[in-house]
């Protein structure tokens, strides 16, 4: 299948930016790719944030390094955290975190508006859902 755009979970955007091994090759293949295009979950980015700000001495980047690479891609666009967005979460029951919840929301919003979407992560809750494709 061939995927019209990436959701971009949490720590995956952490891990690109900051270059950490601990991200997949399939995955970073994905995100090296110039023709990919991806939607980041304002909530992702908000959590990356704060784990960033929390626990600075695991990563090499900063808050501040983060929002420039995102804003400096073009390839990303930054889904907002509306109410169409909370609604659809209660579509996601299966998944316990609601956090994971909103990504996904977004993915199976994104699937509705006519784009093949699969999500970039490695989350357990999220794959075992089975709501939506998930690529790690």
């Amino acid at each position: 299948m061939v995927n019209d755009r990436y959701v971009i979970d949490t720590h995956i955007l952490i891990w690109y930016v900051d270059a950490d091994r601990r991200l997949s090759r399939n995955a970073k293949g994905i995100l090296d790719h110039p023709d990919n295009r991806f939607l980041l979950p304002a909530i992702a980015l908000a959590e990356a944030l704060f784990i960033l700000e929390r626990k600075p001495e695991f990563y090499s980047l900063t808050e501040e390094s983060l929002l420039r690479h995102v804003r400096a891609d073009e390839r990303i666009a930054i889904v907002a955290l509306d109410e169409i967005v909370v609604a659809k979460t209660l579509d996601c029951t299966a998944i316990p975190e609601m956090h994971d919840r909103q990504i996904v929301a977004t993915a199976l919003l994104a699937e509705e508006a006519g784009f093949a979407v699969a999500i970039l992560t490695r989350d357990t809750n999220i794959t075992e859902s089975g709501l939506v494709p998930c690529v790690w």
